[in-house]
C-alpha cells in the first residue's frame, strides 16, 4: 500500500533585492535549511517589468554549492572565471557547480515576461573542493512527457511514467535531484511516485495548485513528509508546480553571503583566500553529459 506524502511545512517568500538591485522573492533561506535540507535557498523571478532585474548580478564569489537556474520566460546570460560565457532562454537551466570556488555573473536582458527560479543546491562535505564547472540544459535536452491533463518537464533525474517506463533527465556530478516543472490543466490530477527515503519539496511557480490534498497559493514552497506518492492538482485555473527530490545532507551548515562550507574555519579561509587572491583553484570540462 502507498503512503501519501503530506504537508509539513509551508513558506511564503518576501520581496526584496540582490545584486546590482534585481527584485525578487526569496522563499527559502538560511532560516529553512533543517527542514528543506539540501536546498539552501529558491529564488523566484517574476516581472512584467524589466527595470525590476536588467541590473542583472555582477561579478561575485561562491563555494560550496551548485546552483540551478531554471528560466521558464525570459534570459539570463551566464559568464565565469573558467571562461564560460552562455546565455539562456524561456524554459533552459543553467547549472553552475561552485565546487572550490568560481566567480561569476549573470546578465537578465529585457523580456516581455522574466519568470523563473533559482536554486542553491547544498554540496555534501567531501565534494565542497572539488573542481567548478558550468553546464547550461538546453530545451531539446528537456523531455516533455505528456499524460492526462497536462505535461512533465524532465528538467534533472528521472521520471518513471505510468507505463513504468524510465524517461531520464540531465545528472548532475554530485548531489543528485530530481526536478520536474508540472503542467496541469484546470481540473487535473497527477500522482508523482516517490522515493520514500527522499527529501521532497513542491513549489507553486504559476497559478494556485493543490499539493498533498492542501490549497497552495502562488509562489509558495512546501516540505512533503515522508512517503511513496505526491498528489498534484490544479482546480479552476491551470497551474505550474516545481517538485524537487533529493537526499537530505545532515551535515552542519556554515553560511556566509555566497559561501556555504561546514564550520566556520572553512567559511573564514574561504574569505581569507577571497581577500588574498587565491579564492579561484581552477576548473573542468563540463561539456560531457
Amino acid at each position: 500500500m502507498k503512503i501519501e506524502r503530506k504537508i509539513t511545512n509551508k513558506v511564503v517568500g518576501f520581496r526584496t533585492q540582490d545584486g546590482a538591485g534585481v527584485s525578487l522573492v526569496r522563499v527559502l533561506g538560511n532560516r529553512t535549511t533543517d527542514k528543506y535540507d539540501p536546498i539552501l535557498m529558491l529564488d523566484s523571478f517574476d516581472s512584467l517589468n524589466p527595470e525590476d532585474y536588467i541590473a542583472g548580478f555582477p561579478m561575485h564569489p561562491h563555494r560550496g554549492i551548485e546552483t540551478i537556474s531554471y528560466v521558464y520566460r525570459g534570459g539570463m546570460i551566464h559568464r565565469d572565471s573558467l571562461g564560460n560565457e552562455d546565455a539562456i532562454s524561456d524554459g533552459e537551466i543553467q547549472w553552475m557547480t561552485a565546487g572550490s570556488g568560481i566567480m561569476h555573473e549573470e546578465r537578465l536582458p529585457a523580456s516581455e515576461r522574466m519568470l523563473g527560479v533559482q536554486l542553491w543546491l547544498n554540496m555534501p562535505a567531501k565534494d565542497k573542493m572539488a573542481s567548478p564547472a558550468y553546464q547550461s540544459v538546453k530545451n531539446h535536452e528537456i523531455e516533455e512527457i505528456s499524460f492526462e491533463g497536462g505535461k512533465i518537464r524532465l528538467l534533472a533525474g528521472e521520471y518513471t511514467d505510468e507505463n513504468g517506463k524510465v524517461h531520464e533527465g540531465f545528472k548532475g556530478k554530485y548531489l543528485p535531484i530530481t526536478y520536474y516543472d508540472v503542467h496541469l490543466n484546470p481540473g487535473a490530477c497527477i500522482d508523482i511516485l516517490t522515493d520514500p527515503d527522499d527529501s521532497v519539496m513542491a513549489f507553486t511557480l504559476l497559478g494556485k495548485g493543490v499539493v498533498a490534498g492542501e490549497d497552495i497559493a502562488e509562489k509558495t514552497a512546501v516540505k512533503l513528509s515522508q512517503g511513496d506518492v505526491l498528489r498534484l492538482e490544479a482546480k479552476d485555473e491551470s497551474a505550474h508546480i516545481l517538485f524537487i527530490a533529493s537526499k537530505s545532507l545532515n551535515e552542519p551548515i556554515a553560511w556566509g553571503g555566497p559561501i556555504v562550507m561546514n564550520t566556520e574555519e572553512e567559511l573564514n579561509e574561504a574569505f581569507r583566500e577571497l581577500h588574498a587572491g587565491t579564492f579561484i583553484k581552477g576548473g573542468v570540462d563540463y561539456s560531457e553529459k
